[in-house]
């Protein structure tokens, strides 16, 4: 029996196909017969293409891809998908706007003036051409940003972010602390690139280096490859990390409870490998001249439905209550998590880093301007967020999973500067 969600999913495929097409064939309408032929034939083909790319796309998208030029030729079709989504949006907007109020003044000025008639219909036409030629010409522009965005996926940019907040410590301003966040090893298929980035990561000289969820998109082998590569990071205060939703490996089929369970234990271990120090619901006592900050971590918390709490934030912060440490910072991979549990209950953290969202990896990100349709489900999503005299950074992601590129929202390293 189909289901409705597979039902829904047909319809709005046909509602696609049906736009585009008609799209297609309102701006070929001048040309001859041959070449309109020879170009619904494409459309045809690629159609066809595109279609077997949303089958592909959900069963290789994370880790199982057959070979590096399949990813890319995938991910370039969904891509022409997602631009004859944006034609079909336009082609109806303009059915809503201008043929439905049309036909009414057609049918209005044939019933009281028949010459009329052939003028306002000349125009019509004129005007569904150009919304076809509008939406062809944003579809593809769409299309090629896409594709060209696949080859932003290992551009990282170094964002500088001073802090100045009342609870810093004299001893500890001054001080860098690197972001990163969601290095997603699977999606990964350029070692000396990711290199580059480490070595971008070193260069800046961090007095400490903080990792915030997603190692991995699925499976701690996935990380094995890279492990050397990020061993290299290092910070006289050492390098810290937590987990995120993907690095439980709830995505995936397992043979058994138990093989999750191992997958999850050498996952840990790699951390340990790389000599960083996971902080699973605890939290550590940082010292430099003879203050001390605390940093917290907790295992993944998400506040948006679907998504894990195995983070125990009560637990972390135990035993802190009856010290004098006047700068708390949490490490915590989703940052629905600081509205929901940390700004309501714990307000003597002072900045909380998380990740998670990527920026959707899509988006317009200029200096006073941001933009993402991710913002549309999480209130932040990207950058420093300031409520009374708590602070959030969500990091823009180090890695990608799904779309293989970064169209306006870069891969990102943070550096926060305490002042």
């Amino acid at each position: 029996m189909i289901s409705k969600q597979f039902l829904i999913f047909g319809l709005f495929i046909l509602a696609v196909e049906y736009y585009s097409f008609v799209a297609l064939r309102t701006v070929l309408r001048p040309t001859n017969n041959s070449t309109q032929w020879g170009v619904f034939l494409l459309y045809v083909l690629l159609s066809l293409a595109t279609l077997w790319s949303l089958w592909a796309f959900p069963h290789w998208g994370k880790t199982a891809w057959p070979s590096v030029a399949l990813k890319y030729l995938v991910n370039g079709l969904i891509g022409v998908f997602l631009g004859k989504v944006l034609i079909a949006a336009i082609m109806l907007l303009g059915d809503l706007l201008l043929l439905l109020p049309n036909a009414v003044k057609f049918f209005l000025s044939f019933k009281n003036s028949p010459a009329d008639v052939p003028a306002e219909g000349s125009r019509l036409i004129s005007r569904f051409t150009f919304i076809s030629q509008t939406a062809l010409l944003m579809g593809a522009a769409l299309t090629s940003g896409l594709l060209y965005g696949m080859t932003n996926r290992y551009r990282y940019q170094i964002r500088r972010v001073p802090l100045n907040a009342p609870s810093i410590p004299d001893a500890f301003k001054g001080l860098r602390i690197i972001q990163i966040s969601d290095i997603h090893s699977g999606s990964f298929d350029d070692r000396e690139a990711v290199a580059e980035g480490v070595a971008a990561i070193m260069e800046t000289k961090p007095d400490l280096i903080v990792f915030t969820g997603d190692l991995v998109n699925d499976k701690a082998e996935e990380l094995e490859p890279y492990l050397d590569v990020f061993k290299e990071l290092k910070a006289p205060l050492g390098v810290y990390s937590v987990l995120g939703n993907h690095d439980y490996g709830d995505y995936v089929s397992w043979p058994s409870e138990e093989a999750k369970k191992q997958n999850l234990e050498t996952l840990k271990q790699h951390h340990e490998t790389m000599g960083w120090q996971l902080l699973l619901n605890e939290h550590v006592l940082l010292d430099r001249d003879k203050q001390q900050l605390a940093l917290i971590g907790i295992e993944n918390w998400g506040a948006k439905v679907g998504f894990p709490k195995y983070g125990n934030l009560n637990q972390a912060v135990a035993g802190l209550e009856n010290k004098d440490i006047p700068l708390k910072i949490l490490l915590s991979h989703d940052p629905s998590h600081w509205d929901a549990e940390v700004r309501q209950n714990f307000t003597d953290i002072t900045l909380t880093l998380s990740g998670h969202t990527h920026g959707m990896q899509f988006g317009i990100d200029i200096p006073g301007f941001k933009w993402s349709p991710v913002q549309y489900v999480y209130d932040q999503w990207a950058g420093l967020y300031q409520q009374q005299n708590q602070y959030l950074y969500v990091n823009r992601g180090f890695g990608f999973i799904g779309y293989q590129g970064r169209l306006g929202i870069l891969p990102e390293i943070t550096m926060i500067e305490l002042t």
